[in-house]
């Protein structure tokens, strides 16, 4: 048979049935920050789907109308599940606040407990529901807490 009389799935095809952003199934806390940034996002992406909708044809590009629809579901879900958490400060280690670990090889370490979608370790934030987040979660200055499976001490929260 020749190839002219066969369909071929071509790439523009196969990227439009891009899977859903996955949702996380733990409760959304978000600081102020977090909620300005999920509020960005949700912009960005209905002006992606307007654009997208305005180029032309959706057949002449499924990609970016693909794109820009599955990232319109995942901000606007993350915008409506968003649980704007302010907690004042009590000495404890909570949401939005900072603590600083000393580490047993002498590492000093300083992380901000944030939302899922505001987290960056690379600049010193980490999800609520991290590993390190939850083993230090309630602690005070002077406490112990095994983080990866290692000692650390709580030096400071802020």
């Amino acid at each position: 048979m020749s190839v002219a009389f066969t369909r071929e799935e071509d790439l523009e095809a196969t990227a439009a049935d891009l899977p859903d952003r996955p949702v996380s199934p733990h409760p959304n806390l978000v600081t102020r920050e977090g909620l300005d940034a999920i509020e960005r996002e949700l912009a960005e992406a209905k002006a992606a789907y307007t654009a997208a909708q305005a180029a032309g044809s959706i057949e002449k590009d499924r990609t970016a109308m693909a794109r820009a629809t599955r990232d319109l579901r995942y901000w606007s879900a993350r915008r409506a599940s968003a649980q704007l958490t302010e907690v004042e400060p009590d000495g404890r280690v909570r949401f939005g606040g900072s603590v600083t670990i000393e580490r047993e090889d002498g590492r000093v370490q300083t992380w901000r407990i944030v939302g899922e979608d505001e987290a960056d370790p690379a600049q010193g934030s980490v999800s609520h529901v991290s590993p390190l987040a939850r083993a230090l979660l309630g602690k005070r200055a002077g406490d112990a807490a095994v983080v990866n499976g290692q000692e650390v001490e709580v030096t400071d929260v802020t």
